[in-house]
Formats: C-alpha cells, structure tokens, sequence
C-alpha cells in the first residue's frame, strides 16, 4: 500500500488530555494576562476558570499535569491557587514566569477587593446586599463542585483499586471523622508516595 492510500492518522487535537508537543511556552506578558482574566472572570474561585484556561484554552498543560501540580500545591502551606500561579509560572518561565503569573492573579482582584471594602464598610448593613451575597455562596458551591468532578474524571478512568481505598480513607479522615488535617497528611502521604512507587515497580517488572 503506498503511502498517498494509507489511513490518515485520527485527529485528536480537541482532546485537553493530548500533550501540545509544538506548543510555545507563554512569554511573561501572556502569562500575566492569561492570570489576571483568571482572576477577573474567577467568581466563586479562581480554580475552575484556571483549569479551563490551562488544560482546555491554551493547553499548557494536559488534565494530568494540571491535577499532578494542584495536588502538590494543595499539600504546600499557603491559597491553592496562588501556589499553582507561582509553580506553573515558574515551570515555563522560570522564576520570572513564577512572578508574572503571580502578580496576574493577585493584582486585579486586590484592586477591586479594596475600592469594594471601602463600599461595603459603608453600605454592609443593606438587607439587600445580605441576600445577594447569600445567592453568590450558593454559585461558588456548585462552581466548586463541577470543577472537583472534572479534575475527577481523568483518575477514576484508571483509578487502582488501593488508590481508591486511599482516596476515600482521607476523604473519611478529614470529612467524616474530623481529624485535624495535619496529622491526615503526615499519614496520607508517606502512605501515598510508596504505594505509587510499589505500584510503578511491579508495572515496570
């Protein structure tokens, strides 16, 4: 079969799972924009806009990747998501990328955070503001929600069996029985780290 009459290869470039191998790493002035409308578009919480813009816009990163680095930030002392701005940022762009990512996310909501402090100081008490700050709540928590169900999905398609056991023994831990976070942590991961090396080593053997 000549080569003009063999198959074209599928196309999956709609895929956010598909590395983007010719990719070009961000400059610093994307980097800072790209987290500044983060920041700006991030009602209810940065992370969800975050994901969609990293994994799914610009594919900077795989679903993978991107739950790999949240996963790291989230056991670093310090907001989630400002860890994950410094972390990404550094990791294209070095320590510069790291500040410029940085600056984007924080810089804008500040700005805005302030002039809006000084309006609810003064207006607070408005049994009107009350209820609309008690509606936003209720579309942050859906936010939340939609966004831990969509990092879910690229683990549970391959999701082990102890995996899954230790994923629901620190789900029970920390939400059910209440134990204080850092001794969950002290446990989970030692407990975590070896299971995946064991686990690499008899995959690789």
């Amino acid at each position: 079969m000549s080569e003009d009459s063999a198959p074209a290869a599928p196309q999956r470039d709609h895929e956010p799972d598909r590395r983007a191998i010719s990719a070009v790493p961000p400059g610093l002035l994307a980097l800072f924009l790209a987290f500044a409308r983060m920041s700006l578009a991030g009602f209810g919480g940065v992370l969800v806009f975050a994901r969609q813009a990293i994994v799914e816009q610009h594919r900077w990163m795989t679903a993978d990747e991107f739950n790999e680095i949240f996963a790291l930030c989230h056991f670093l002392p310090g907001p989630n998501i400002v860890n994950l701005s410094m972390v990404f940022g550094a990791r294209l762009r070095g320590i510069a990328g790291g500040i410029a990512a940085f600056a984007g996310l924080l810089l804008p909501p500040t700005l805005i955070m302030t002039v809006l402090a000084i309006v609810y100081a003064r207006f607070g008490d408005v049994e009107v503001l009350r209820r609309i700050l008690a509606g936003i709540s209720c579309a942050a928590v859906g936010l939340l929600i939609a966004v831990v169900f969509r990092m879910a999905t690229p683990l549970l398609k391959r999701l082990h069996a102890v995996a899954l056991i230790l994923m629901l023994g620190v789900f029970l831990a920390i939400g059910v029985l209440r134990l204080p976070l850092q001794i969950v942590l002290l446990v989970a991961i030692p407990v975590s780290i070896g299971t995946a090396f064991l686990m690499g080593r008899k995959v690789a053997a």
